[in-house]
This record gives C-alpha cells, sequence and structure tokens, in this order.
C-alpha cells in the first residue's frame, strides 16, 4: 500500500507544461500547428493517428498514406506562465502563442493542414 500512495505522490508532483507544438510531413514539408495544456498529451495525439481517429482528416489521410515514419513532432515552445502576475490567463497565453506561431508558420493550404 504504501508503494501506491508513493506513486501517486510522484505523480502529482509531475509538472504540467503547456505549450505549442507541430507535426511536420517530411514528405511534402506540411505542417499541422497547435496548443495544449499539456503537452504529454502530444502521446495521445500519435495514437489517434495512429489508430486513424485524428479530427484533422488531411493530416490522417497523409499519415496513414506515407507512415508514422514519414513525420516528426517538434514542441515549438513551452508557455512560462507568470506566477508574479494574479490575472494570468493561461489558456488565453496559449491561444496566443498559438496564434504567433500560425502566422509565422503558416500551415495553410499547400503549407499545412491547419
Amino acid at each position: 500500500m504504501d508503494r501506491k500512495k508513493e506513486l501517486k505522490h510522484q505523480y502529482q508532483e509531475i509538472e504540467i507544461v503547456a505549450g505549442v507544438y507541430q507535426i511536420k510531413n517530411n514528405v511534402n514539408g506540411k505542417l499541422f500547428v497547435e496548443s495544449t495544456r499539456n503537452l504529454k498529451t502530444i502521446n495521445g495525439v500519435k495514437f489517434m493517428l495512429d489508430n486513424n481517429t485524428h479530427k484533422n482528416n488531411e493530416l490522417q489521410y497523409d499519415w496513414n498514406e506515407h507512415g508514422k515514419d514519414a513525420f516528426s513532432i517538434d514542441i515549438l515552445e513551452k508557455l512560462k506562465k507568470d506566477e508574479s502576475d494574479p490575472y494570468f490567463n493561461e489558456k488565453e497565453a496559449l491561444k496566443a502563442m498559438e496564434q504567433k506561431w500560425v502566422d509565422h508558420l503558416n500551415p495553410f493550404g499547400e503549407n499545412g493542414y491547419n
């Protein structure tokens, strides 16, 4: 029972990091840019793509067509929380960060999946 409590405590101590990531098709150069409040959920995104259940149909089609080895997933930026600001809104800051990367990378049409 002590081991279970120890593992639970360790899990609760893990820092949750928000940020923006990209999925890049290395065959055609297309990008998918998205933000998440927990970067560990990228494993869930891979799982959805591997199981043909991702919400983006075009990305899913290319993933199925070229295989997972044709793609790379990279973290573009991690959100730095401003603990000194009592009005800091993580959701809004993350949305602004994602928009900055979308504007910079322009992942639309021939360039991407967004």
